[in-house]
Order: C-alpha cells, then sequence, then structure tokens
C-alpha cells in the first residue's frame, strides 16, 4: 500500500506552500525540474527542503520564528 495516500493535510494551503518551496529552491539553485533533470539534482532540491523545514522547525520550538 502506498502510505502517501494515508497523507492527510493538517494545514489547509499547506501542499501548494511546498510546491511552492520546491520552485523557489529549484530557482535559487539553477535547476530546472521536469522528467528530463536528473535524480541528483532533483534530490538536490528535495535535500535543500528537508533541511530549511527542519530549521523552521527548529526555530519554532525554540521560540525563535523568522
Amino acid at each position: 500500500m502506498n502510505s502517501r495516500a494515508n497523507n492527510k493535510l493538517v494545514v489547509p494551503g499547506s501542499k501548494q506552500a511546498i510546491e511552492n518551496l520546491k520552485y523557489e529552491i529549484a530557482n535559487e539553485l539553477g535547476i530546472t525540474l521536469g522528467a528530463d533533470t536528473t535524480s541528483r539534482l532533483n534530490g538536490t532540491v528535495g535535500g535543500e527542503m528537508t533541511r530549511r523545514l527542519v530549521r523552521l522547525g527548529e526555530q519554532s520550538l525554540s521560540g525563535n520564528q523568522r
């Protein structure tokens, strides 16, 4: 069973925010996302997304929201 099928959004609009973040990061890194992009480059974008989301979570937990 695909675990993504069971994911439920807790925050309305979060899916669009994640999509926006993905393309913003790809743009900053000079990467054009798509089927012709290597999985390594696509993974670079995903890794940076994870780093930023973790950083935001840490800041939120420590009370240093920016």
